[in-house]
């Protein structure tokens, strides 16, 4: 169930950081009016991190999902609540990196660990974030 689960987690946050990337632009005003949807999934994975920790599911995943958390939490803070511009300031931008691609690791090794498919899977939709990423930045 676990495993499940934080697959098709990992699918919603790649599939919603691509589509932020390609809505970023084209549609500034758009993603300024609704990006603060993406917070929303730290919803699900803290019932993950309850659920896997309930279960004793391999300590990994309570790992992975806390970063998850962590990175839902900094890029709250710092997008939406300080409204800072932190991706110009490297004491603020290196964290949050870390974090970043902490959880796209994590979210990648931990599919791959319960499916080489699914890791796949996982592998190619971060591909798919970091070109969006480049192609609109």
């Amino acid at each position: 169930m676990v495993q499940r689960a934080f697959f098709l987690l990992g699918i919603a946050n790649n599939a919603m950081l691509i589509a932020i990337f390609l809505i970023r632009g084209r549609h500034l005003a758009l993603l300024e009016r609704f990006g603060w949807v993406y917070l929303l999934l730290g919803l699900p994975a803290l019932y993950l991190l309850l659920v896997a920790l309930r279960a004793h599911a391999a300590c990994q995943y309570s790992v992975f999902l806390g970063i998850f958390l962590a990175f839902l939490a900094l890029e709250g803070l710092l997008e939406f609540v300080l409204r800072t511009p932190f991706r110009q300031d490297w004491r603020l931008l290196t964290p949050y990196l870390l974090l970043y691609f902490a959880m796209n690791y994590g979210f990648v090794a931990m599919s791959w660990k319960a499916s080489p498919r699914q890791g796949g899977v996982m592998l190619v939709l971060f591909v798919g974030q970091i070109v969006a990423n480049m192609l609109t930045h």
